[in-house]
């Protein structure tokens, strides 16, 4: 395929894939938000790592967060929530391709979140966070949001808590493996 670049190993946490895949190919899912949207938004996630891409592959990974799935979905056996996948892309990329500040990122999103789903995608977003803040010290947070309104960091102890209460059962497991 054109745009892959044969130097960087695919993401072990995401589905192989034989050709580009687009985010847009996701269009055609409508308002379906289920395996078969999880998976595309796993598959795209891979595609856009494998070609030089990690901030959009962890915009893909926040898709694939956002999918309605059950604790017991037969895709979560295959592809369990992309917590390894999410660290591993940040962990991995190479310093000339963009990653933005994905401290910020995942403050802003974990602040920002809308329905569906609202409180369990946010406790997502900020488990993502404390990954970005382990693989990207240096990268500042958003002071002025946090002085601003007031947005209290949640610690290790408080996002494991958040995703016990709302997330899928065992969760906080999957997230803590990769801390």
């Amino acid at each position: 395929m054109a745009e892959h670049l044969a130097d960087l190993a695919p993401c072990p946490f995401l589905p192989s894939i034989d050709r580009v895949h687009k985010a847009a190919e996701m269009r055609v899912l409508g308002k379906n938000r289920r395996e078969e949207f999880y998976l595309l938004a796993l598959t795209c996630a891979q595609s856009l790592w494998l070609q030089g891409l990690p901030a959009q592959a962890v915009l893909l990974l926040n898709r694939a967060f956002s999918a309605d799935l059950c604790e017991d979905a037969e895709i979560l056996r295959m592809w369990p929530l992309p917590y390894a996948a999410m660290h591993w892309v940040m962990s991995n990329r190479k310093d000339e391709h963009f990653v933005g500040n994905p401290r910020r990122h995942f403050q802003h999103l974990a602040t920002r979140m809308v329905e569906p789903r609202k409180v369990m995608r946010s406790w997502r977003a900020w488990a993502c966070w404390a990954y970005a803040c382990e693989i990207f010290p240096e990268y500042p947070a958003d002071e002025k949001q946090i002085a601003e309104e007031g947005v209290v960091e949640p610690d290790r102890e408080k996002i494991a808590e958040g995703l016990r209460e709302h997330g899928l059962k065992g969760e906080d497991l999957l997230w803590e493996r990769w801390l």
